[in-house]
């Protein structure tokens, strides 16, 4: 048997179809157009996201020997999504995670003194980056778009529960508690929706999904709507968190790390809900048929892996992402050059929206190989601000105890560089353990789906899955080069 996992990210969706001992048979992927109205926005167009998912399962399902037995689904977290419940069709772009508009209603519902309550029952912060802001400055700013959502003509809903929608022909409209907990309107002891959110933000709930768990019998694919076939859905969960799944990551304390458009640092912290006061986030890791949760401690760096793509595009340094480990490699070290990438303000452990990016230590002799490395340097350098913070005393006994020894599991795109690994082994003074699968985002989608229709019976059948492709172990740490990363983002940041 196989399963067919949809994960639909930032600039892309990528389809899986993955067989029964955690191969990927086929794969396909299709990008979207970013738009950009204006400095600090990001939108997508909703129905691109639902072609490319079209277009990406199909040339997934060519290549495959067989009929999936189920479909899983992973996303893009916390952006916004309105969709017209009879005909599918969105009144309006999505907004991104990325988008900072909202940072004077964030700003403004913090001087009046909610956010301590907010954060009591989220375990989140007032900021942007989260859903229900959002869908506030939908209901000041887009008066004909919420009208709809007032009315009860139009969906509310995050990427997740748009593609269910999409897929089953409108006939579900759900979400699972791993996106929930990202919408700043789930409470995490509650384990539903919050009526004091949803007043505080304005979102009536009869708009949101309903939360269902992240496995087991979720809805059924529409053939009319999806390529024919009529699948089972039977997993979902956010990126972060089915990427946390795909590094079979199920005990206490193991912790991964996505090197993605952001980098974001998870560890599993069982059925409890571990609060942070030094930046990080509390959130729904998943969630069982039976209705156990397990949670998650997170730090979530915006912009690691878009560095690299800025220096691609915005600056011409490189050809491709890549090429930036080749040139890297011909220089020892960035030659005193620190970059700092807050290309959308600083994520955990700063949460300044607005912090810029700043480059510092330039000289007459600074080439492109130093401002390269300087860029994985810096990447490994916010990782490393996170891993402190997750282990100082946030933790009983620290977070980074999986396996024989403190180790973290890397994935995403550029877990690929080899020497940004051996720089984050470095610097965390921790063995960075790369598996064979690094598409583990959708992966665990994959996996969720598989136990949520029998493809596997158990967590640990999937652990067997799972295979080292490369350790990295830990060398000399360049500390002196981290505190020149300390000065610098204190120099980016706008609190100083």
């Amino acid at each position: 048997m196989s399963v067919l996992a949809i994960d639909a990210g930032t600039t892309g969706v990528t389809a899986l179809v993955v067989t029964e001992d955690g191969r990927i048979e086929s794969r396909g992927y299709e990008e979207f157009a970013q738009h950009f109205p204006e400095p600090g926005r990001v939108e997508h167009n909703p129905e691109d996201i639902w072609q490319a998912t079209l277009s990406a399962c199909a040339a997934a399902l060519r290549a495959a020997t067989s009929r999936p037995a189920c479909l899983g689904i992973t996303n893009q977290r916390e952006t916004a999504v309105l969709w017209d419940r009879r005909t599918l069709a969105a009144p309006r772009r999505a907004i991104v995670w990325q988008d900072r508009r909202t940072a004077g209603i964030c700003e403004r519902l913090r001087s009046a003194g909610h956010e301590p309550r907010v954060s009591e029952l989220t375990g989140l912060r007032l900021d942007p980056y989260f859903t229900a802001s959002k869908l506030t400055w939908l209901a000041e700013h887009d008066r004909s778009s919420w009208e709809g959502v007032l009315s009860g003509e139009v969906a509310v809903g995050t990427v997740d529960s748009y593609l269910i929608a999409r897929l089953t022909g409108g006939a579900r409209h759900v979400t699972d508690p791993s996106n929930a907990s990202r919408t700043l309107l789930y409470g995490l002891a509650s384990g539903s929706w919050e009526p004091e959110l949803c007043e505080l933000f304005g979102v009536p709930e009869t708009a949101l999904p309903e939360i269902v768990p992240s496995y087991g019998a979720l809805g059924q694919t529409d053939p009319g709507a999806f390529l024919g076939l009529g699948l089972p859905i039977s997993g979902v969960a956010g990126d972060q968190q089915a990427a946390l799944f795909g590094q079979t990551c199920f005990r206490v304390g193991e912790v991964k790390c996505t090197y993605g458009t952001g980098s974001f640092i998870l560890a599993n912290t069982g059925g409890e809900i571990v609060r942070s006061d030094a930046g990080l986030l509390t959130s729904v890791a998943w969630q069982t048929p039976s209705g156990d949760i397990t949670y998650a401690l997170e730090g979530s760096v915006f912009v690691t892996g878009a560095a690299v793509q800025w220096l691609r595009d915005g600056l011409g340094l490189i050809g491709t992402a890549p090429e930036s480990e080749a040139v890297a490699r011909t220089v020892p070290d960035s030659g005193g050059v620190v970059f700092v990438p807050a290309l959308t303000g600083l994520g955990a452990p700063y949460w300044d929206p607005e912090a810029r990016g700043l480059i510092t230590g330039i000289t007459r002799g600074t080439t492109r190989a130093h401002l390269v490395r300087a860029t994985l340097e810096a990447i490994a350098f916010e990782v490393r601000d996170v891993v402190e913070v997750m282990t100082g005393g946030v933790m009983t006994g620290g977070v980074m105890t999986g396996g024989s020894g403190p180790v973290l599991k890397a994935d995403g795109g550029a877990s690929g560089n080899d020497l940004l690994m051996q720089l984050q082994a470095d610097q965390l003074g921790t063995v960075v353990e790369r598996p064979v699968v690094q598409e583990t985002t959708a992966l665990g989608a994959a996996f969720l789906a598989g136990l949520g229709s029998g493809v596997w019976e158990s967590a640990d059948e999937l652990r067997e899955t799972w295979r080292l492709d490369r350790r990295f172990e830990p060398g000399a740490r360049d500390d002196a080069a981290y505190e020149r990363w300390r000065t610098a983002v204190a120099l980016a940041s706008t609190k100083g």
